[in-house]
């Protein structure tokens, strides 16, 4: 059983009419069959919504719960009857995006990253809270991933934030901006450790094998007030640059553990051990696996995960696999097809 409103429209003197019958659906010998339970004539949007209420009693079921989705209702004694609108002469101004924003929005929320930066970062005299200039930072990344600058002319003033956070365009600029990035830094443990326990939380992460890989980024200029930026090997290919290195821990499922930044002129095999080192003081040390590339690779560093009874995958440095080549092409071997190498 269950009851409902059916709309029923009609003609009269050349106008249109719509008027509301409440509907009961029974079941019977004969299958489903529907029962006009009263005419209802013609009602207002505030009436159609209390009928809907008392069918929803009558039946037994919790009135719903209104969410951010639904249009809004006006109870106006004059609104007889809907008015008419010809689309082809509306005119759409200032458009915004607004669902990629808003669900980032509640995934930050649902982190709990609004309540943790409230925490660490305590409102001041700032125009902005610099816990809401972090969360535009991070929407901004994870949106429509950017410059400060890109966010700043054009991306903020396309989206629906400043209804969403209160924040007028004109707060959004690049010195608040890079600013917040400073604030965040001296939290970055906190964060990460928030992190680790809300995400094991919902989606219950497995620690036990790890992935660890290093990138770069590099700069213009001579980055002089900057220790770490150095010319080094660089996955940008632009060696005239100096960079900084980043070497990033991730879970199986690829979420990310921890980070931390090294000179730009650091190889690769070098940060190993100091990671591994971060990341036990910071979550406890466990029997994980570690999965290496080959530019990890290092006899110390091997020995380093043996002596501390850890677990390993890595790759083979192509000079130890030039000697396994070597001795498997002396053995019986025809060529399948010319020109292709393995």
């Amino acid at each position: 059983m269950g009851m409902f409103l059916r709309r029923c429209s009609r003609r009269k003197n050349g106008k249109g009419h719509s008027y509301w019958a409440l509907v009961e659906s029974v079941r019977t010998a004969k299958g489903s069959r529907q029962r006009v339970v009263a005419y209802l004539g013609e009602l207002k949007p505030s009436e159609q919504d209390g009928w809907a209420h008392l069918g929803r009693s009558l039946d037994g079921r919790k009135p719903d719960r209104h969410s951010l989705f639904d249009p809004p209702h006006y109870d106006d004694p004059t609104d007889d009857e809907p008015v008419l609108v010809q689309l082809s002469g509306l005119r759409l101004e200032r458009l915004r995006d607004f669902g990629d924003v808003w669900l980032s929005l509640g995934l930050w929320r649902l982190l709990g990253l609004d309540e943790l930066l409230d925490g660490l970062l305590p409102q001041g005299r700032e125009e902005v809270s610099w816990a809401t200039v972090a969360a535009i930072l991070t929407l901004a990344r994870l949106c429509e991933p950017c410059s400060e600058l890109h966010i700043e002319e054009t991306w903020y003033r396309k989206t629906a934030l400043e209804d969403l956070l209160g924040v007028a365009p004109e707060q959004i600029h690049t010195d608040r901006l890079y600013a917040a990035l400073d604030r965040l830094l001296p939290h970055k443990d906190a964060i990460e450790k928030h992190l680790k326990e809300r995400l094991g939380d919902l989606f219950e992460i497995k620690y036990e094998v790890l992935l660890y890989d290093i990138t770069s980024t590099c700069f213009e200029g001579a980055c002089a007030g900057n220790a770490l930026a150095q010319r080094g090997y660089s996955r940008d290919s632009r060696p005239d640059c100096p960079q900084v290195c980043i070497g990033l821990v991730v879970t199986e499922d690829g979420l990310p553990l921890g980070y931390e930044v090294f000179a730009g002129n650091r190889h690769d095999s070098t940060t190993v051990q100091e990671m591994i080192a971060c990341l036990e003081q910071q979550y406890g040390r466990a029997q994980r696996v570690w999965v290496l590339d080959r530019g990890m690779v290092s006899a110390a560093n091997l020995q380093y995960l043996r002596e501390r009874g850890g677990s390993y995958i890595v790759g083979t440095p192509k000079a130890m696999l030039r000697q396994f080549e070597r001795h498997l092409t002396e053995q019986d071997w025809h060529a399948v097809q010319g020109g292709v190498e393995v």
